[in-house]
Order: structure tokens, then C-alpha cells, then sequence
């Protein structure tokens, strides 16, 4: 028997990968076999999740398809809200009255859809942003369905739903100029706020970056704080209304705190900064008790404190009393705005410990430079309803008191 090696073939072997032959897509397909499931089923939503569950439909393919059948009964045409060619079926969201109760369901069976395969909320964020592209499509009783649906969609709080990106189609110009926008927002927030609170509506806002653009979504010719208060107020929504008026007044009294403490640190002219202030006070129409409340605030914000100097804080503090005392004077134009100055200058004295023991100081200086009337300083002494501090104040200003109501008898 020969031992020679037998002949094999020169060269390299090569190896082929098999490669995966993607199906084609076929969503008609998938949207029929959802609708036949609803129509088995007679629309009972629990059933069709049971049968959905069981079935062997590709959701990660067609996630998009799903939510369209959920919401419209059937496929849509591309950029339009027509139904596509296919099966259909009655028992969508656009077929429900338009009312909570008859929509809930269907949000709360896509609640236990989305519990089983959570990555379809991305699916549903892009459906609701394309129904959203689409409202001037839809009829007005349709735009408030979907409203009713999206408002229980967020307060169902849908894990990974961002509001962000779903209410991204609201600032459409178009839309916005129709009207389109604030109807549909309108009907959103009252529905939003029948198991939720203002506060939680705020934060939804907030996180949709929407809180501070609220006037974006009114036509142009009603952008203004008065036409958001007029609109909100007959549609029965006060407390946004009252909401966006304290927001508007607190952006309004950060302003003139800016810019007066621009004016105080470089010490300007007192003429100067009252012109400044009445005029800020006129535009934004600021109660005068806000305006005494930033001007004791701005005027010892400026003082470069000590650390551990307390007489070199006396000495500060009572300077700039004396220097900014015609300023305070101009706008204590009545006891109470006086006494409200007291309970400003108490509270900071009881907040910051390096002013504690300088109340009464504060207290005679504003009385010597005519800010404090006598009356005032006697009412708060006997009845201040201010508690914070209260009893360390009045035996420090006790003696001052006293010379008070001495000088008072004697004349």
C-alpha cells in the first residue's frame, strides 16, 4: 500500500457569512390582523389585549401601525388623516364620544399594552406627534377627542412619554394662527386638571418646556397678558390665570430689583432712582408695599458687611439708612406701608445674626431721618403681630420707647 501523501488543492478557502434576507415590510398586513382581533373580540378592549398578547404580531416592526389602528380604526394615509385601503374597525378613539369616560379605556388598554412591551412608547410619541401635525385636518369635535386623549395619556403618567417632543407640533405658526393650537391646549388643560392639580400641570409644562411659551400658542392678534387672562378666565381655568399674573408680577418685581440695585451700587443720584422707581412702579402697576419691600431689600443687599466687625456693620448699616433715607421716605406715604418697613427690618435682623442686636439702632435712625413716624413705631411696640424675634425686639427698642412716649407727655 503506497504511503505518499495524496494531492490537495492549492490555495485559501474562503468563507461565505449567510446573510439575513430582511422581510419586506408589510404594515397593511400587521393593521389588518389588529382590526380582525378588535372585531373578534366586539371591541371589548380587555379581550383584544389578551388576543394581542397571544398572537405572534411583529409590534417592534410595527409599533408606529399599532397606535394608528388604536387611535383611528385603521391605517392612515401618509400626511393626511384619510383611512388607508384595509379593514377598519369601530372601536377606535376617533370613534368615542367626545367625553373622559368613553375615552379612558382605550387609554388605560394601551397602559397594559405598553406594560408588556414598554418600547412602544416611542412608538406612541411618534403617532401623537403626527396627530398633532395634523389637527387642522380634523374636525372640531375630533381635535377635542384627541385633546381628551392626550390630557389622560399624561395624567395615566406613561412611563418614558416625553411632553417635550409630543407638544413640539403645538408651535406650528399656521396652527397657532388658526386658533388650532389654543383650542386644543384649552380643552387639554381642562381635562389634564380633573384628576390633577395646578401644581402637577406645572410641572407637565415644565418638563415639555412649554411654561414659559404659554403665549406662543395664542393668534397674534390676542399675545398679550390680557387676552391670556380673558381667554383662560371664560374657559373657567382661574388658577392658571391667577398662576401666570404671579409669575408676571414676580418677573416684573425681579426687573425693577435689578435695575435698582444697579443704580444703588453705583450710587446714583436719590432723585434719579426715585424717578427710576415711580416709573417702574406706574408700568408694571406695583402695589406700594411690594416697592418698600424691594427698596430695603436692594439698599442693604449693597452694604459691604463685616464678618466679624459688629461695629463696623452698626456703622454700614446706619449709613446707608442715612444715605437712602429720602428714597424710603418717598414711597412711606401711609402708616401701614411704615409699619410693613418695621416688619422688613425685623425679619432681616431675626434672619441674618449679624443684625440681631442692630434693630433698635435701624429703628432710631429711620425715625430720626423722617421715614418712621412715631405712631408707627409705637403700634408695632404694643400690637406688631410679626412674632419671628418679636420679644428680643421690643426690650432692645424698649428704651427708645420710652423716651418716645416722655417726649409725648411733655409736649
Amino acid at each position: 500500500m503506497s504511503t505518499k501523501e495524496k494531492p490537495t488543492l492549492g490555495g485559501t478557502r474562503i468563507k461565505t457569512r449567510k446573510r439575513n434576507i430582511a422581510a419586506p415590510l408589510d404594515p397593511a398586513a400587521f393593521a389588518d390582523a389588529v382590526v380582525q382581533i378588535y372585531l373578534d373580540n366586539a371591541g371589548d378592549l380587555e379581550l383584544v389585549a389578551k388576543s394581542l398578547e397571544s398572537s405572534n404580531l411583529n409590534f417592534s416592526r410595527y409599533g408606529d401601525t399599532f397606535f394608528e389602528v388604536a387611535f383611528a380604526g385603521g391605517r392612515r394615509q401618509p400626511g393626511t388623516i384619510k383611512p388607508d385601503e384595509g379593514e377598519r374597525h369601530p372601536y377606535s378613539v376617533i370613534e368615542c364620544e367626545a367625553k373622559r369616560d368613553a375615552i379612558l379605556p382605550s387609554v388605560i388598554y394601551i397602559q397594559k399594552i405598553l406594560r408588556r412591551r414598554p418600547f412602544l412608547i416611542k412608538n406612541l410619541e411618534n403617532v401623537m406627534q403626527k396627530l398633532l401635525q395634523s389637527l387642522e385636518l380634523f374636525e372640531e369635535n375630533e381635535r377635542k377627542k384627541l385633546a381628551i386623549f392626550s390630557a389622560l395619556v399624561f395624567s395615566q403618567k406613561l412611563s418614558g412619554l416625553p411632553p417635550e417632543t409630543v407638544f413640539q407640533p403645538l408651535f406650528n405658526d399656521n396652527l397657532v394662527a388658526k386658533g388650532l393650537v389654543l383650542s386644543f391646549i384649552t380643552d387639554f388643560f381642562k381635562d389634564y386638571l380633573v384628576d390633577n392639580t395646578l401644581e402637577d400641570l406645572i410641572t407637565l409644562l415644565k418638563r415639555g418646556k412649554i411654561e414659559d411659551n404659554l403665549l406662543q400658542f395664542f393668534p397674534s392678534t390676542k399675545r398679550s397678558a390680557e387676552g391670556f387672562s380673558e381667554h383662560f378666565t371664560k374657559a373657567g381655568l382661574v388658577p392658571l390665570v391667577e398662576y401666570n399674573e404671579k409669575k408676571i408680577f414676580e418677573v416684573k418685581l425681579k426687573d425693577m430689583k435689578s435695575a435698582l440695585t444697579t443704580q444703588i451700587v453705583e450710587e446714583s443720584d436719590v432723585s434719579e432712582v426715585i424717578e427710576t422707581v415711580k416709573q417702574r412702579v406706574k408700568d408694571a402697576k406695583l402695589p406700594d408695599i411690594e416697592v418698600i419691600r424691594i427698596l430695603w431689600d436692594v439698599i442693604m443687599d449693597a452694604v459691604q458687611w463685616s464678618g466679624k466687625n459688629q461695629q463696623q456693620n452698626a456703622n454700614s448699616a446706619l449709613r446707608q439708612v442715612k444715605t437712602w433715607a429720602k428714597l424710603l421716605n418717598s414711597f412711606c406715604t401711609s402708616g401701614n406701608i411704615e409699619l410693613e418697613l418695621i416688619y422688613k427690618v425685623q425679619m432681616q435682623c431675626y434672619e441674618d445674626a449679624k443684625l440681631m442686636k442692630l434693630f433698635p439702632e435701624i429703628v432710631k435712625s429711620l425715625y430720626d431721618q423722617d421715614v418712621l413716624a412715631e405712631d408707627t413705631i409705637l403700634h408695632w411696640f404694643r400690637k406688631g403681630t410679626n412674632l419671628k424675634g418679636r420679644q428680643t425686639f421690643v426690650k432692645a427698642l424698649e428704651p427708645f420707647v420710652n423716651w418716645l412716649e416722655e417726649a409725648e407727655e411733655e409736649e
